[in-house]
């Protein structure tokens, strides 16, 4: 088996702009960073048709373009990016250990320090129509896209918080927001019930879901349905937003890695750095506030900067 176990500095395991930036800062330490993408290369991003708000390009971008672009750059600087997934880890509590990993149930690695950019997915409502207008005026972040909706109607799903602040940032850009809620009240906090019941042009319809959304190649509405009365009817719109939670990609590390309620992974303080030595967590792994490309990318910078730092203070 000795021979067979591949021995390193840093493994990164994820892709995505916390992953890839990792690399990048990883790579030019001479840390001779080795990545595993998982199953979708270039994470959430991958998803998205248009990037308007990652800085330096002016003219915007394409998703998978920018993953692609980060990819290069990882790999310029001698990143070994490889896809595969990581189904077994046996983390070490001890300062200098070494963390044994293995990929895709046969390959073993031995690694130093580990960054795990991992990532949250999207929950969605499961609709076929909803799959297929993913990219096409469906989306699960309004900060991300919300601004190709300006002056347009627009229809937000949820009930909590997320959904809240989706929709009142929404309002601001959109003509109307539709915010549609499963029950008869919202799980908002009471500030952000006010907000959203102050915001003129939000209309919030309870008992209400959506059973299609309408539209061949783009959204161009939802037939709503009131889950009381089975009545349904079709609301006219370009955009929807669905805000219902994200699930973070931490299943691998439970039991092992401090985690929330909610599988997030706990940081210490402004660092990247995980309960176990030689272990960063980077990206919307360790992240349920701003889940942006651009904080991401951040976090990624920070871990690998607390990697090269960690050995550095090994030697």
């Amino acid at each position: 088996m000795s021979e067979n176990i591949e021995k390193i500095k840093c493994l990164i395991i994820g892709s995505g702009p916390a992953g890839y930036t990792a690399a990048i800062y990883a790579a030019r330490a001479d840390m001779k960073p080795i990545m595993y993408t998982g199953m979708q290369m270039g994470g959430q991003l991958t998803t998205t048709t248009e990037v308007d708000n990652f800085p330096g390009y002016a003219n915007g971008t394409d998703g998978t373009a920018m993953m692609e672009d980060l990819k290069k750059q990882a790999e310029r600087f001698g990143t070994d990016v490889r896809f595969g997934v990581v189904t077994k880890v046996d983390l070490s509590d001890k300062v200098g250990g070494i963390h044994k990993v293995v990929v895709d149930d046969n390959k073993h690695i031995e690694a130093e320090t580990i960054i795990i950019s991992t990532g949250a997915t999207a929950k969605y409502l499961g609709l076929e129509s909803e799959k297929r207008l993913m990219g096409g005026g469906v989306s699960a972040c309004a900060t991300c896209d919300g601004f190709f909706y300006k002056g347009q109607d627009v229809v937000v799903v949820g009930a909590g918080d997320t959904a809240a602040e989706e929709a009142t940032y929404l309002a601001n850009i959109c003509r109307k927001v539709t915010m549609l809620v499963r029950k008869d009240f919202m799980r908002a906090s009471k500030a952000m019930q006010h907000r959203v019941n102050k915001t003129e042009n939000i209309e919030v319809l309870y008992n209400t879901e959506i059973e299609e959304v309408l539209g061949a190649n783009v959204v161009e509405g939802v037939r709503a349905i009131n889950n009381k009365t089975k009545e349904t009817h079709d609301i006219p719109v370009t955009g929807v937003f669905i805000a219902i939670g994200h699930t973070p990609n931490s299943d691998l590390f439970k039991g092992v890695l401090d985690m929330d309620e909610t599988g997030y992974l706990i940081t210490k303080g402004k660092t990247t750095k995980t309960n176990l030595p030689g272990v960063f967590a980077a990206g919307d792994i360790q992240d349920k506030e701003y889940r942006q490309a651009v904080t991401a990318a951040g976090t990624g910078c920070m871990a690998a900067l607390d990697a090269e730092r960690y050995l550095g203070s090994l030697e």
